[in-house]
């Protein structure tokens, strides 16, 4: 249950965070949990190819609201990452990007397994809210 609570803060914190949000319609956007698991031997080099995708993804892609990377404390291997798109079809965008194309080709080998989730907003009303105290 702690895990369905964390999840759900994290999409409300990635979506809240872009300022993008406004032109979004809340009940279009696509939201994906991506749960990876990266060889031992290649995380360094993995996690500079994320960020560097992640922060192309944000920077140029106007349909892409939050790619949000992170790792479990414990295993630093083990990679979650928050994607909330203002729709489908901007998500089949970002699977075209040449940034997107080139982590997936740098990364292959590094990836032992990757598992999609599609994920479905409790409240999305209230997203707009959550960062107001830091504006």
């Amino acid at each position: 249950m702690k895990k369905i609570y964390f999840i759900s803060a994290l999409i409300i914190l990635s979506f809240s965070c872009k300022q993008k949000t406004s032109k979004v319609d809340l009940n279009k956007m696509m939201i994906r949990m991506a749960e990876l698991e990266i060889e031992v031997k290649h995380l360094p080099e993995y996690l500079s190819e994320l960020k560097k995708e992640a922060t192309a993804s944000m920077e140029l892609e106007s349909g892409v609201i939050s790619i949000f990377p992170m790792y479990k404390e414990q295993n630093p291997t083990e990679i979650t990452i928050v994607e909330i798109y203002a729709d489908k079809k901007a998500y089949e965008a970002h699977l075209e990007t040449p940034h997107f194309k080139e982590y997936k080709a740098n990364t292959l080998k590094m990836v032992q397994s990757l598992k999609l989730i599609d994920m479905t907003p409790i409240d999305s009303t209230t997203m707009h809210l959550i960062f107001k105290k830091l504006n």
